[in-house]
């Protein structure tokens, strides 16, 4: 997005808020740098005309199981970002409108973030993602050759990539479920073994990040040629996944802890609001390492929902305590480890059974359930989190996803605001996983000893956080 050309300099003085408004539109760039921005004059309702800036091209939208390029046209008011953008659909010639609920039949878009555009709550990154999941389930375009009733099914098989920019026209079908591995290494080779084994995929997607230091494995999948992996170095073939998996490390020989984390957050920058954008409606799942910050990082990159972004964070050590819990001490419930995934990590059990078709909540601290949930972590001692544990933890939580199991998951987080959490921080806690992301369990009152550990996780990780560049 080239901003410095005259004439969109000339423009671009006339608006109320410059500056802003050129932070906005480099925020949008990150993101969608498929977007091109250009002048035109607008025609308002009153026949008035101005002179403005408009940003133009394409939303992947995926339905039936196939992969769509939506083209479209904002408007950028002089007042913009604080007022919205006024958004059309800019169909082909081969197309033709469908009149509904967020588009009339002028092909102007009504969605609810443009009726309640709030800046800085509101920006057109965040409409664009509200684009495509309303697009996604009730499709705007379709045929010429369509009947009356315009069924949606026969939406146009050419707009699979359309490009604006080019004007060419190419097709690209995406199967329904596709999952994406970023990062090589062991981790990158457990969790692809993993989610074949454990999940049905169409097509399994394995990207070794050529920055990343933990590459490798890519050269023998591509020897071995495994049904459904695609092998590739190109963060494109990620394209309409509905889970990406993130196992990149970028560790550098700094000694500095901040320095060697600093590393993987320059890392992230590089990749992070790419995945977004090719795959804007896909759960983002972090395995890097720390991975509480990493994911933190990766929400504050990509522009996407908190429920979308999660770390892999204390999932493992959940099911292996519910599983000591079940198999060794009998109690036949549910158990999580929420917090850091460090020392300070700590358990909590859930009030319903294994089999209890109640909805989950997570059970109050008391003086019977703490003695045996420290039996339990006593128990689990000396269990290292190898690579292929945290392979297999990360197959099941995209199980939950891919199949909309609404499983309870352990899964770092947007914290704030459970059990009192007034600052933005990313911890494990006990999540439903399904279709939409995650669904955080309502937060409780901890013990003493507990609540003491998580509010130290807290300050920590807020103190880690301030002293990165995002």
């Amino acid at each position: 997005m080239d901003l410095t050309s005259e004439q969109i300099q000339r423009i671009l003085s006339k608006y109320k808020f410059r500056d802003v408004a050129v932070e906005e539109l480099e925020k949008i760039n990150r993101i969608y740098p498929g977007m091109t921005l250009s002048t035109g004059t607008y025609t308002f309702s009153d026949s008035t005309q101005k002179d403005l800036l408009k940003l133009t091209g394409t939303i992947p939208v995926q339905y039936e199981g196939r992969s769509y390029n939506f083209p479209i046209q904002l408007w950028l008011l002089d007042s913009f970002p604080f007022t919205p953008p006024i958004c059309h659909l800019k169909p082909t010639s081969n197309m033709v409108i469908r009149e509904g609920k967020h588009v009339d039949a002028h092909g102007r878009i009504h969605l609810p973030g443009l009726h309640n555009w709030d800046h800085p709550k509101s920006s057109v990154v965040g409409l664009l993602n509200e684009m495509v999941t309303k697009f996604q389930e009730d499709p705007p375009l379709s045929s010429k050759t369509t009947t009356d009733k315009k069924d949606p099914h026969e939406l146009l098989a050419f707009v699979s990539n359309f490009r604006i920019s080019d004007g060419g026209i190419s097709h690209h079908d995406q199967p329904i479920n596709k999952v994406s591995v970023i990062g090589g290494g062991d981790l990158g080779m457990a969790s692809v073994m993993s989610i074949l084994s454990k999940c049905k995929v169409d097509k399994l997607v394995f990207i070794d990040v050529a920055e990343s230091s933990t590459k490798g494995g890519s050269t023998d999948l591509e020897i071995f040629s495994l049904p459904k992996v695609e092998v590739s170095r190109d963060i494109s073939a990620s394209a309409g996944s509905r889970v990406v998996v993130v196992t990149a490390n970028a560790w550098s020989s700094e000694q500095s802890y901040v320095t060697v984390v600093q590393t993987n957050v320059d890392l992230y920058r590089g990749i992070i609001p790419n995945l977004a954008r090719l795959s804007p409606s896909a759960v983002m799942l972090i395995a890097s390492q720390p991975v509480d910050i990493m994911t933190h990082v990766a929400w504050r990159q990509s522009g996407l929902p908190p429920t979308h972004v999660i770390g892999a964070g204390c999932n493992l050590d959940s099911e292996r305590l519910s599983h000591v819990m079940d198999i060794n001490l009998n109690t036949h419930k549910p158990a999580w480890v929420i917090g850091e995934l460090s020392d300070n990590k700590i358990a909590v059990m859930s009030n319903s059974g294994l089999n209890s078709s109640a909805s989950p909540e997570i059970a109050q601290g008391s003086s019977s359930t703490k003695p045996l949930l420290d039996r339990a972590f006593e128990i689990m001692k000396n269990r290292g989190q190898r690579s292929w544990s945290v392979g297999l933890s990360i197959a099941d939580i995209t199980n939950s996803v891919l199949t909309d199991k609404r499983k309870v998951h352990s899964v770092s987080t947007l914290a704030q605001g459970w059990g009192g959490i007034a600052v933005e921080v990313f911890l494990s806690l006990p999540c439903i996983m399904g279709v939409n992301g995650s669904t955080r369990l309502a937060g409780v009152s901890l013990g003493q000893e507990e609540d003491s550990k998580l509010r130290n996780s807290v300050t920590s990780l807020s103190n880690l956080m301030a002293q990165l560049r995002i």
